[in-house]
């Protein structure tokens, strides 16, 4: 352990670990029932689960004993009681932690150190790479997309709180504190119906007003101070993207009204930060010749945010100029008072414009093609046996299309409201500028003709071709897409009409790679490894075609879903990946974890940065691996693939995790508008999402999807006689340390004693052994590999943040179990229908406080 660590663990002590137990007593002042003998009862409760999992106990027994042990219970009803009691105290608890550690933030990292912009000037300066730094930033940026994925448990109500519970710990304000724990006492934890897709997008509104406008001002202001010049002035080093509102794949509630009014909440909430800013900017700007310039613009941005007018319309090249003509009078009759300010706000403009984020839309190519083919069936545009002609021929086809056809009647609202988007895209341009929503992003892309024909609908539906500001990203997702994708790319590039429309768009191309069905498709390693592959063979053929192409990473919170130290990857990628822009989805939990304050959002976004300039101004010009390193890991690869895909195959493998898990009841926990699988009807593995896939896994404690293949592959290469390639792989590639440290991290979140009592199920009993098996293969090997004792020893802080939250959730795990259990052996007939509801509702909120309690588990 590095001596740093042992102080950032002294200090994880004291000001997380000591203060969570001080500040917990006074969760027996909250307003509960009985809340006094709740929280002794809990305290108990979590020793008794400790000592009898233990002993080899299960759930049930557990909870049974507990009862009898403990309380003098005349019904089942008054059991419940006690246990939804619990699951309200563990929630509080949880909420306490988060804001201990946001608040502690500054005490437990380094936020002038490694992968920090701190470092990156020590370094650019020791080696007087001053212009090789400019140049990186001619054209690099990182780019974080906010999604709507539906991992995040928390009502934004219970955000804010989270935020101002932190501030008063921080200030070390007792009192505040035991005011905004008696709040949330009073706050409920759940919804009691699903937010809308618009709801969704307001509550991700909050982060960008209140921490990602903040981190990125005080980003670029350092950048410009230590790198003046460095930053072209047309150049967005940071850019936000935004999905709520845009993203219909699969999600039948969101349409082109929502798009058009979620782009209205983004621009109506950036101006309402131009104007915040404005108003304490007049507070200092009170010299004659500049005060009325301040107060003019304050009167236009009120305007705009209050007064509904024509007369009222903004755009933010009027702000700069507003905001050009206060700091050239503070320079030349003010002596450049409060000058940096005005800069400050400036940068801020000509990041934001009037759009604030990105509105990406994405649909799935199914969708797109089935619209074609109806429109072939009455429009003379297209010949009427498209249906049935090769992909080749259809392209032809469509790259006939010269004139619009916009009297267009679908019959089906969700291909017709493809078309209203098309045309609603232009709108928000128009209001919010090009910025305000230029992607197209297609799921399930496997074929040129996927991107063809959203092109052409875009022709169909009354855009010129020169006038197309609109960028079209493909999305390859599972393991034979990934493999495939070169080949669509190719044949994309050979297609004249969108090689004349790239060529239009600064011959950059934006290709999106998902993780997470490729984890649910391939297992954990094949996941990582076919999108590198993917990356390399995308990078060679697209500089064959003189296109830059960008590479967009459909990331979630935990390694299974492409989480985890997301910033190594970035650094560990070498000459043979394109390295143009970082771009990366923020999902969930995600967003309020590592992007919670001001603090954590600056850190994280400074350790991509760091990464993406780095890995390019220091980089040898080597390859991320040799081709010796290459096979090794190709090998390692497949055999997890094979580890994976039998399990994955068994019959039983999902109607396991159904019966085990509460994934079934995921549709039903009111967090997001979208359903939790692509189809309706029976369960399958295919349709049903990353999401709740992953997640189910890691309320079960055993985060399969995060490692089971990687200790099997370990083994039979090891057994070949090839161990010591292994090690120095491990050795000597940053790429290989850090996809093998996610899966660390996935394994240190496991808890195997809580489902033990499986490992006997006369139906499931097998399974549970060979995931368990493998668990240990994998940790075994891990642990030979990076010569420790125990899984995170080089992560002290993480792992004991870890261990702290597992401590918390162990009373919910178990009461979950419980009740999962109860519900397998209720009759469902209508005397139990009341209690079934009831062991439901309690399934459900014990999921709300392990997923917020794991963070990125989903």
């Amino acid at each position: 352990m590095n001596p740093s660590d042992n102080t950032y663990l002294e200090n994880f002590n004291k000001e997380v670990g000591l203060k969570f137990q001080l500040y917990n007593s006074l969760f027996t002042a909250l307003p509960f029932h009985k809340v006094e003998k709740t929280g002794v009862l809990v305290s108990i409760f979590l020793l008794y689960c400790e000592e009898n999992y233990e002993k080899g106990s299960g759930p049930v027994k557990i909870i049974r004993d507990f009862l009898k042990q403990y309380g003098n219970y005349h019904s089942e009803e008054e059991e419940l009681d006690l246990l939804f009691r619990f699951v309200q105290y563990a929630e509080r608890q949880v909420v306490l932690f988060d804001a201990l550690e946001d608040a502690a933030f500054p005490q437990i990292n380094d936020l002038t150190g490694t992968g920090t912009l701190n470092q990156l000037h020590a370094a650019v300066k020791q080696q007087n790479f001053d212009r090789q730094l400019k140049e990186r930033l001619q054209d690099f940026s990182v780019r974080l997309v906010l999604t709507a994925h539906p991992t995040q448990f928390y009502p934004s109500e219970v955000l804010v709180i989270i935020n101002d519970l932190a501030q008063a710990i921080t200030d070390d304000n007792t009192a505040l504190v035991n005011s905004y724990l008696q709040q949330l006492g009073k706050t409920p934890f759940f919804k009691s119906s699903k937010p809308s897709p618009y709801d969704e997008a307001v509550n991700l509104i909050w982060y960008l007003e209140n921490v990602f406008y903040h981190a990125a001002g005080e980003i670029l202001t350092y950048m410009t101070d230590r790198f003046p010049g460095a930053i072209p002035g047309n150049r967005r080093l940071l850019q936000l993207g935004f999905w709520p509102g845009g993203d219909r794949d699969g999600n039948p509630f969101v349409n082109h009204e929502t798009a058009l009014n979620v782009s209205m909440a983004l621009k109506n909430s950036i101006i309402k930060c131009y104007y915040d800013d404005i108003k304490l900017l007049k507070k200092r700007l009170t010299f004659k010749g500049v005060s009325h310039i301040v107060a003019a613009l304050q009167e236009k941005l009120y305007r705009n945010i209050f007064v509904n007018t024509e007369k009222s319309s903004l755009t933010a090249d009027e702000i700069i100029e507003f905001l050009t003509e206060i700091r050239d009078q503070l320079i030349s009759e003010h002596n450049s008072l409060f000058v940096g300010s005005v800069e400050s706000l400036m940068r801020k403009v000509q990041l934001f414009g009037l759009h604030f984020a990105s509105l990406d839309i994405r649909q799935d190519s199914k969708v797109h093609n089935t619209l074609l083919e109806k429109i072939s069936a009455f429009a003379e545009i297209l010949p009427p046996d498209y249906k049935t002609l090769p992909s080749k021929e259809k392209i032809k086809a469509l790259e006939n299309i010269e004139e619009p056809f916009e009297k267009i009647e679908t019959g089906n609202d969700t291909q017709q409201d493809v078309l209203e988007t098309i045309k609603a895209i232009k709108k928000i341009q128009q209001s919010n500028g090009e910025a305000g929503c230029h992607r197209y992003i297609i799921s399930h892309t496997r074929e040129a003709l996927d991107v063809m024909g959203v092109y052409s609908l875009f022709r169909i539906a009354g855009w010129k071709k020169k006038e197309m500001s609109v960028d079209f990203v493909p999305l390859f997702e599972s393991i034979r897409d990934l493999e495939n994708a070169y080949l669509v790319m190719k044949e994309l590039y050979g297609t004249k009409h969108y090689r004349e429309h790239l060529s239009r768009r600064n011959n950059v191309q934006t290709i999106m790679l998902g993780f997470s069905d490729g984890t649910k498709d391939g297992g954990f390693l094949m996941a990582n490894w076919s999108i590198y592959k993917a990356k390399e063979a995308l990078t060679k053929i697209s500089k064959e075609y003189g296109v830059d192409v960008v590479f967009f990473d459909g990331r979630g919170g935990p390694p299974a879903r492409g989480g985890g130290r997301t910033h190594q990857f970035y650094a560990s990628m070498g000459s043979n990946i394109s390295n143009k822009e970082i771009q990366l989805t923020i999902q969930g939990q995600t967003i309020s974890a590592n992007f919670g304050t001001v603090d954590t959002a600056r850190y994280n976004i400074e350790q991509l940065l760091n990464a993406g300039i780095t890995s390019n101004i220091f980089s040898s010009g080597k390859p991320t691996l040799t081709e010796k390193e290459d096979k090794l890991l190709e090998s390692l690869a497949r055999e997890s693939f094979n580890a994976y895909s039998h399990l994955k195959n068994k019959p039983l493998f999902l109607e396991y995790l159904n019966f085990a898990s509460p994934l079934r009841y995921y549709s039903d926990t009111n967090i997001a508008s979208r359903p939790s699988s692509r189809k309706t009807g029976k369960l399958n593995l295919e349709d049903l999402r990353a999401v709740p896939y992953v997640g189910a896994w890691s309320q079960l404690k055993q985060n399969l999807p995060g490692y089971y293949g990687v200790g099997t592959a370990l083994e039979k290469l090891k057994n070949q006689g090839r161990w010591d390639e292994i090690n120095l792989l491990y050795k000597n590639s940053l790429y290989f340390r850090t996809v093998l440290e996610n899966c660390e991290m996935a394994m240190t979140k496991c808890f195997f004693p809580l489902t033990s009592y499986l490992s006997d199920h006369p139906k499931y009993g097998a399974l549970w052994k060979d995931i368990h098996e493998e668990y240990e293969r994998t940790r075994k090997y891990l642990l030979k590999l990076f010569e420790c004792d125990e899984l995170m020893d080089k992560k002290p802080v993480n792992r004991l943040s870890i261990q702290m939250r597992q401590r918390i959730e162990l009373p919910l795990l178990t009461i979950q179990q419980y009740a999962l259990d109860r519900l397998r052996n209720l009759k469902p007939n209508e005397g139990n229908k009341r209690l079934i509801n009831t062991y439901e509702k309690l399934a459900m909120r014990c999921s709300f406080g392990i997923i917020n309690a794991e963070r990125n588990s989903a």
